[in-house]
């Protein structure tokens, strides 16, 4: 397939859009509306944040490269997206968005350096980005010190709360915990085996994981392995598979492993068809690389689909197609990428300020009825209530959702029993 097609991760297309260093034609049917009347700079940036007259400044701090481009170059993309749809909508207090990008390069001290970069040398108003828990943890220090404000994507472990940082994906009671739940009832499951990248968010969310399988439901674990994060070589666990024969694989191996991973178990003749498999780490994204032939039957749950039926989501699909291509893939992280700029929009107008003190107070109760996923909103926690979702993966690379609650789940990254 031609890079004009579907341009890959490395292709110099793909490279140059990333980095900012393409021009891209106005993407959306969105109304314009002409600056207001923009309130004085001195009344709404008390503390030196890079803001002028006419732009507001931010960071996006994603791995561009690494074995984590592969899941987090659709955060980036998204980030963009909104960016641009905000500009075109006249900005943000009458202020232009302007962006500065740096790249994490799937290295957690990259990633801390380059946030302390943003906040004491950019004075950027506010950051997007991290993917791993990783990197959010060498970050998060960076931020509490120099007082940033953070919109971190990524479904996580929990077990965290910032007033610099507001959550936009799921924490574990509305994922782990959730999907466990669904796939025991549906599949009448009684053992599980864990599979996981090795580091905070795998084995933070395998232990709650555990908890809930063991003591809550009464059933067992059978194995659990974990691998560095860019491991390729997975036969010995997957033969340890067929020795366990568990009922439910649960897998949460991040970024490019999962290439290898999926691959190498239909090689081994494991037909998820057959073989339960859950999976809170594999979204669109990353099959777009493992290869939907390689992955179908697999479930994944997740709050966001590509496949969502619901306006804001068809509209959001088309225009996310038309500024990075017709065969780009969307996936939950790259959803939950998307809701910080316009959360972070909507929060500053309600404060009147840029302000990161007075951005943080008035985050709780700030929605967002536009979202792709169909509606959020914060949590006085800086998590988002959202809706828990299952999908079914399918040839073409999409998912077929089978599952999801019939009301928003209040996020609780603290549960009890389960710290």
């Amino acid at each position: 397939m031609s890079d004009e097609k579907k341009p890959g991760l490395h292709s110099p297309l793909r490279r140059k859009l990333l980095m900012g260093m393409a021009a891209l034609p106005a993407l959306t049917m969105l109304p314009r509306s002409s600056f207001a009347q923009a309130p004085a700079t001195s009344a709404i940036n008390t503390t030196g944040l890079a803001v002028t007259d006419t732009e507001v400044t931010v960071g996006i701090l994603h791995s561009a490269t690494g074995t984590m481009a592969i899941s987090e170059t659709g955060s980036i993309q998204a980030e963009k997206l909104a960016i641009e749809q905000i500009n075109a909508m006249g900005g943000v207090l009458g202020r232009k968005i302007k962006v500065i990008q740096e790249d994490g390069a799937s290295d957690w001290p990259t990633f801390a350096e380059k946030a302390k970069k943003l906040l004491v040398n950019d004075k950027v108003a506010a950051i997007m980005g991290c993917w791993t828990s990783a990197s959010r943890k060498a970050v998060l220090p960076v931020m509490e010190q120099y007082n940033g404000m953070l919109y971190y994507p990524t479904f996580y472990e929990g077990l965290e709360q910032s007033k610099n940082v507001i959550y936009t994906g799921q924490e574990a009671t509305q994922q782990i915990l959730a999907g466990i739940d669904w796939i025991t009832k549906e599949k009448g499951a009684k053992s599980f085996y864990f599979i996981g990248s090795d580091y905070i968010w795998p084995r933070t969310s395998n232990k709650i994981a555990r908890k809930h399988i063991e003591n809550m439901l009464k059933l067992k674990v059978v194995g659990e392995e974990y691998f560095p994060l860019g491991h390729t070589q997975f036969n010995s666990v997957i033969n340890k598979l067929k020795l366990t024969k568990p009922d439910v694989i649960f897998t949460d191996v991040v970024g490019g492993s999962n290439v290898a991973f999926y691959k190498q178990l239909k090689a081994a003749g494991i037909d998820l068809s057959k073989q339960t498999l859950l999976t809170i780490s594999v979204t669109e994204d990353e099959i777009d690389g493992i290869g939907g032939e390689n992955i179908a039957g697999a479930y994944a749950c997740m709050k966001y689909f590509q496949s969502l039926k619901n306006e804001n989501n068809a509209k959001f699909v088309a225009d996310f197609q038309k500024m990075w291509g017709a065969r780009t893939v969307i996936g939950d992280v790259s959803q939950a990428a998307y809701l910080g700029p316009w959360l972070w929009k909507a929060t500053v107008e309600k404060a009147g300020s840029f302000d990161i003190d007075k951005v943080a107070a008035a985050s709780p109760g700030i929605e967002f009825k536009g979202a792709p996923e169909g509606y959020v909103r914060i949590h006085e926690n800086h998590h988002l209530w959202s809706k828990t979702r299952v999908g079914k993966a399918r040839l073409d690379g999409q998912f077929d959702v089978v599952y999801e609650t019939a009301d928003l789940v209040q996020p609780d990254p603290f549960p009890k029993g389960y710290q």
